[in-house]
């Protein structure tokens, strides 16, 4: 069997894993969102309700089919990133071993869990964003970006940091890249360019949420509380999320930051596959030689953890990071030129990192939402990951000696 087919059946088959650990149908949260729209004037997150109404009558089995077509494009497009960037460096491990890592992680099990939820969307239209950053439309990527900001606040932090990121790896030669270099007269322009609309975007719903917000909530709550397939403590719940300020969230979670950052459950089981992945990207792309390049992306990866001091859903949130860092890498790769090289292996103190990292996201269950918990057992589990171990020794041969093979 060639290389190639054994990385795809590899990669696939993480993926499936991951997501058949924990799918389901939406929930009634997600599907308040979807059925919030601007009918009772303007909302923070109104924009993606309005426009799926424009085109769905909206109902439960309209608001599967649109989540379901939602979460597996972003799976297509993830997947085919994954295949395209591995396919460039095929005897690396360190690529290898980052995707599955990423097939195998938090996000993939949450996104399957969160099936509905307008994170799937909001990372869509990031992978659009970079594209466009990439072809040099730095004013289209920023309307889009403007966009993804009136539908969710929250791709201030999933979408905003790691696009700039993009703009800036794209723009500056990699030899050249340091701190200094970020802050010329040319990078500047281009990222207020980019930055000016979305900027604008988050001041107004901000503003205006801490204004006039709570005016809405019994409105909202109302609306929700008489469709049939919304619970009145999800319309409770959602009314609340669509009209507290942000600065009442701060006030109630920041207390909490430090905890669930450093001190937490989350720390160790999400903490050290998310610093494996790091270290893949560090060891890929030679970045000793440049570490300010890996401090920066670094930071990137940290930003969306600065939500655990407004939001309490922790382990969905730690979850973003490897996604920031799935990009990342997308983003670094399309730069970079490697030379091809016969294998490159890992060394002892590596090879074990990768094994802590691979167990903590295969075989230790995520506490989910809803009461839910994920399907397989311990020793289902370990025989389901016999074959990527499997694949991993057949993947151990150089891309030559394979060939012969």
């Amino acid at each position: 069997m060639s290389r190639k087919v054994l990385l795809i059946v590899l990669y696939l088959y993480a993926l499936i894993f991951s997501v058949l650990k924990t799918i389901r149908f939406p929930n009634d949260w997600s599907e308040a969102h979807w059925m919030l729209d601007y009918r009772f004037g303007f909302i923070k997150r109104g924009l993606a309700g309005e426009i799926f109404g424009w085109f769905f009558q909206k109902n439960e089995f309209s608001i599967l089919i649109l989540s379901g077509l939602i979460l597996f494009l972003l799976y297509v497009f993830i997947f085919r990133i994954a295949v395209k960037e591995t396919f460039k460096q095929e005897n690396s491990f360190y690529r290898i071993l980052f995707f599955l890592i990423f097939f195998l992680s938090q996000y993939v099990v949450f996104s399957a869990h969160l099936i509905g939820y307008l994170d799937h969307f909001i990372f869509l239209m990031t992978i659009l964003v970079i594209y466009l950053i990439k072809q040099k439309k730095i004013f289209l990527s920023s309307i889009v970006a403007t966009i993804s900001i009136f539908m969710h606040e929250i791709s201030f932090f999933l979408m905003i940091p790691i696009s700039c990121f993009a703009l800036i790896i794209t723009e500056i030669p990699s030899e050249k890249f340091s701190f200094k270099s970020v802050f010329s007269v040319n990078i500047l322009k281009k990222l207020v360019l980019f930055l000016g609309l979305p900027f604008l975007a988050v001041v107004s719903v901000s503003t205006y949420q801490e204004i006039n917000g709570e005016n809405y909530f019994s409105t909202i709550f109302n609306y929700l509380k008489q469709i049939p397939f919304i619970s009145e403590k999800t319309a409770d719940s959602v009314s609340s999320a669509y009209t507290k300020s942000f600065s009442y969230y701060f006030k109630e979670e920041r207390a909490n930051f430090i905890q669930r950052l450093f001190i937490s459950r989350g720390t160790i089981l999400y903490g050290i596959p998310i610093l494996f992945s790091l270290w893949m990207i560090f060891k890929e792309f030679k970045l000793r030689q440049n570490f300010q390049l890996f401090l920066l992306l670094a930071i990137t990866a940290f930003v969306p953890l600065l939500l655990h001091a407004i939001a309490y859903d922790t382990y969905r949130i730690w979850s973003f990071s490897f996604m920031i860092l799935f990009l990342g890498f997308w983003i670094l790769s399309s730069k970079f030129s490697i030379r091809k090289e016969e294998v490159r292996k890992l060394s002892i103190l590596e090879l074990v990192f990768f094994i802590i990292s691979f167990l903590l996201v295969t075989l230790i269950p995520n506490i989910l939402f809803d009461n839910e918990i994920e399907r397989f057992s311990l020793i289902a589990r370990l025989i389901i990951i016999l074959p990527l171990f499997l694949i991993l020794y057949f993947l151990k041969k150089p891309q030559s000696k394979l060939t012969e093979a």
